[in-house]
């Protein structure tokens, strides 16, 4: 079959045509670019180059021999000169080398030429991949691991900067990882289409009683990141403190910053360490120190850019700062979106227990732009499904079975998809906190399988597991114990395994002590009268908060529960 006959049977299947467009691969050395594109260029019918083959057809040496004779600078001059010919080709897929993002010109040139796609792939698979290469000028080194580990701090960030599309090579055989990556780009590809009918939604989160100032709204909708007149109408004064993390930061700070200045909006950066390790007292007094060292006053808002951490630590600074300043959610990963970003709670993380300092602090709006999902990495894409899950299980058994349904559109990042699961999510959410501001009553509902994930991420070290994945995790274990106070079946319990396997989340909890898993559950803030109160299942879509429950009915849940090993 030739490749114009592979391209047909392929638009067939997938109902789009990919047209001319050039799939332009970066990523390190090592990652795949070369053997994952030609067979995306044999899958797709377009035809394959590697940058770094035409420069050795043009110059008649191999790469090694020019980094010998010109040096590291000659090169790259050279493969400036092949990557401005080969990106005005059409209907090619093309394999760059590791470096060409180091330079700013290459990087605009890539994204113009085509859709970047940035195949990642972990330090240590490098190594495995790359330690008997002879062919590699820069990995001719005695330290094969740290030169990579260095190559791979320096690079990384221009990576993500440049694609449109991110992917983990991981383990995956390279047929699954091709069919992934086409169905990203056909979802990418169809977002044009998509952005010019989607209208932007917006919900509102309404107090009863009503408190006009306490009432916000929730925008949603794709590419509105840098629509500056949703947040400026939001604003005393035209200065905003913007918090955001070294992963965020690089993707999106600027493109707000610009359009806010457009706006005539003055914008002042600050910027923290990323992961839940830095959701602490010393992260807090960074922003404390940058709002007062810059004079922020009491008009000042201040907007959290970035996923929960950031959402919960900038809430709090502006729950605290001057007793109270306005602030302004932007969350940048799925489960941020979903959950953490709407119902104003705020705060850090203690060493005794996960978000046990903090405060209820409701924004002044939350502006949700899907189209950063497109460079969360797909292990925090899988961490939100976890929270999205909760809310069929909690509340909206139809939810529940829509989810079931479209699992595999949401794991391939269908923008309206994502959208419908988002504005679904936060529609329930808005609804509970409305009628449950400080978790008094049926908010403590939305805790479904967090007594024991919070367990979790503290047993193991914040960080080393996810949120979601912790939840995840925690759900099973809060269907199994439903299930042995004869609330729920057997049957119930597989269909929520299920689901959160379909999303490659985890369903089994970390091995620790029994007695370990209980004192630190006994720290959970759902803990009344000494007794630990766990939200568990009467039916998928109606949970219900119980204290009565005999120990060990929860031992037996954990020991079942528990990863063999």
């Amino acid at each position: 079959m030739s490749n114009r006959k592979k391209t047909a049977v392929f638009d067939k299947k997938s109902k789009l045509a990919l047209d001319s467009t050039n799939i332009i691969l970066v990523g390190m050395m090592g990652a795949g670019k070369t053997t994952i594109g030609k067979s995306l260029a044999g899958y797709t019918g377009k035809q394959f180059f590697d940058c770094d083959h035409e420069i050795q057809e043009c110059t008649g040496v191999k790469i090694p021999v020019i980094f010998e004779i010109e040096g590291e600078a000659g090169f790259r001059k050279r493969e400036s000169q092949v990557l401005r010919r080969l990106v005005k080709k059409m209907d090619i897929v093309l394999a760059t080398g590791g470096g060409a993002i180091l330079s700013q010109d290459n990087r605009r040139l890539l994204r113009q030429g085509g859709i970047v796609v940035y195949l990642r792939a972990s330090v240590n698979d490098l190594y495995c991949r790359t330690r008997h290469d002879k062919n590699r000028p820069l990995l001719q080194t005695k330290d094969l691991r740290a030169k990579l580990t260095e190559l791979y701090i320096q690079r990384d960030q221009f990576y993500r900067e440049t694609a449109h599309i991110v992917i983990d090579t991981g383990k995956q055989n390279i047929r699954s990882l091709v069919k992934e990556l086409a169905g990203r780009l056909i979802t990418f590809n169809n977002k044009k289409i998509i952005d010019k009918q989607y209208t932007m939604r917006t919900l509102s989160v309404e107090f009863s009683p009503s408190v006009e100032k306490r009432n916000y709204p929730i925008h949603i909708g794709n590419g509105i990141l840098t629509q500056a007149e949703l947040i400026v109408s939001c604003l005393q004064q035209k200065r905003v403190a913007i918090v955001s993390n070294s992963t965020v930061a690089p993707l999106y700070l600027d493109k707000l910053s610009t359009a806010l200045e457009k706006s005539g909006v003055q914008t002042i950066p600050i910027i923290i360490q990323d992961g839940e390790a830095y959701k602490n007292w010393e992260t807090l007094n960074v922003i404390y120190d940058a709002l007062l060292k810059n004079h922020c006053e009491r008009s000042t808002t201040i907007l959290a850019l970035g996923g929960g951490v950031v959402g919960d630590l900038t809430g709090f600074a502006a729950a605290t700062y001057l007793r109270g300043v306005p602030f302004i959610q932007i969350p940048t990963t799925l489960l941020a979106q979903v959950d953490s970003s709407v119902g104003g709670k705020t705060g850090i993380n203690h060493a005794l227990g996960k978000n046990m300092i903090g405060a209820f602090y409701q924004p002044r709006m939350v502006l949700t732009d899907s189209a950063t999902l497109d460079t969360l990495p797909d292990r925090e894409l899988r961490a939100g499904l976890a929270e999205i899950i909760k809310y069929g299980l909690i509340r909206d058994p139809a939810f529940f079975e829509w989810l079931e349904q479209n699992m595999q559109r949401l794991l391939a990042r269908d923008p309206v998809t994502l959208i419908e699961a988002i504005q679904r999510s936060c529609e329930n959410k808005a609804e509970i906190v409305a009628t449950d501001e400080r978790e008094s009553g049926v908010r403590a509902l939305l805790n479904l399988g967090h007594t024991f994930g919070h367990a979790i991420e503290n047993g193991v070290g914040y960080g080393v597991w996810l949120h979601g994945e912790a939840v995840a995790a925690g759900t099973v274990l809060a269907a199994e114990l439903s299930r042995r106070m004869r609330l729920i079946t057997e049957a119930d319990v597989l269909r929520i395994r299920k689901i959160f396997q379909q999303a490659g989340l985890p369903v089994e909890a970390p091995r620790l002590e029994t007695e370990k898993y209980l004192e630190l559950m006994s720290l959970d803030k759902k803990v009344s009268a000494g007794k630990t109160r766990f939200i568990v299942l009467n039916r998928i879509g109606d949970a219900v908060m119980r204290a009565d429950i005999p120990s060990q009915l929860i031992v037996e849940t954990l020991s079942v529960c528990m990863a063999h090993g």
